[in-house]
């Protein structure tokens, strides 16, 4: 059965441990801005948001890819990169409707959450359980449009 990470932003701190967390798994150091998950804050209006990939059903990352860099396995359903394939044009980074593709610029490489093989090392350290890794559902879909209405609320609230 697939799994997604499931996200509960009203139960998000913003500690950024789970950016944190990831930087380390991956990265081997601890710098949240290579971390494959963000939390986005605005401090002002004390609005706190994870943006991690959703696993989508029908990428839109995968199908702007001029490579065919990005490949979703239909056995685990996990959205992923080819390094051996990806030129780097980072226009994945733009048609993903989350904002959970980034680019490093360390490592020269974009970046997206593979799920650290299965087991998530973000969820395993969130202690509020905004981020959880459970079983893709109807009801997962219906959790990550509301997190995009919820996101383009916030994003339309601080514009004005």
């Amino acid at each position: 059965m697939e799994k997604v990470l499931v996200i509960d932003a009203n139960k998000c701190t913003g500690c950024r441990l789970c950016e944190q967390v990831c930087s380390v798994m991956h990265e081997g150091t601890v710098n949240p801005h290579r971390a494959r998950l963000k939390i986005m804050k605005w401090e002002i209006e004390g609005e706190v948001l994870p943006m991690v990939c959703r696993q989508c059903d029908e990428p839109p990352c995968r199908d702007i890819c001029p490579m065919g860099a990005i490949e979703k396995n239909e056995d685990n359903g996990l959205v992923l990169v080819d390094y051996d394939k990806c030129i780097g044009c980072r226009m994945c980074i733009s048609a993903c409707p989350f904002g959970a593709m980034d680019y490093d610029t360390v490592g020269k490489k974009v970046m997206k959450c593979d799920l650290c093989g299965g087991e998530p090392q973000c969820a395993s350290f969130c202690d509020p359980a905004a981020i959880r890794f459970e079983p893709k559902t109807v009801n997962g879909a219906e959790s990550r449009k509301a997190a995009a209405e919820a996101a383009r609320a916030v994003q339309s609230d601080k514009d004005r």
